[in-house]
């Protein structure tokens, strides 16, 4: 009877771990990682790969950015926009964020439940979206302005959970 209950007990331990191997292995945002047959855009572009192109990332989101009805954003400084980088930060900020209310509620709650600390291509991501959704929050009004509120919200609380378990000795990405 005990060597049956050993066995379950690490069948069991077997198959808790191999879910939570594919989950660890779940991707925040797909579509960096699904690329349009119609498109040149690069597969799992990512914006931040030294210091100088965090600043240059910082100086685009300080940039006046122009979000268009079809959603579609875009730096207004000619000068900042004519940049190798912006056409990434436009690639990242019109093909990869999520931009309607149910697509930010699912990532949200992957980020809650998301073990271990964010890749920097997601924290990044995660940062952008941020951004879109202070936007979109300032522009309405009534029941949808507390609705990005919301959104706003736990997307922050999130992001300071991740740079909580970050700063934290020992603890694996």
């Amino acid at each position: 009877m005990h060597w049956k209950m050993l066995l379950l007990l690490l069948l069991y331990y077997n198959a808790q771990a191999s879910m939570c191997h594919r989950w660890s292995k779940a991707v925040l945002f797909p579509a960096a990682h699904r690329p349009k047959r119609s498109s040149s855009l690069p597969l799992n572009p990512v914006l931040q790969t030294s210091l100088e192109e965090v600043e240059l990332l910082f100086e685009f989101l300080l940039a006046e950015l122009e979000i268009s009805p079809d959603l579609q954003i875009s730096i207004k400084d000619e000068e900042l926009a004519s940049l190798r980088k912006a056409s990434d930060f436009r690639t990242v900020c019109n093909s990869v964020i999520p931009k309607s209310i149910p697509d930010i509620r699912r990532l949200s709650a992957s980020l809650s439940s998301h073990p271990g600390i964010l890749k920097k291509e997601d924290f990044e991501r995660t940062v952008l979206t941020l951004a879109y959704v202070a936007y979109r929050t300032a522009l309405s009004h009534g029941y949808q302005k507390d609705i990005w509120a919301q959104s706003l919200v736990s997307l922050f609380q999130a992001l300071r959970h991740d740079l909580m378990r970050s700063s934290q000795p020992g603890v694996p990405p």
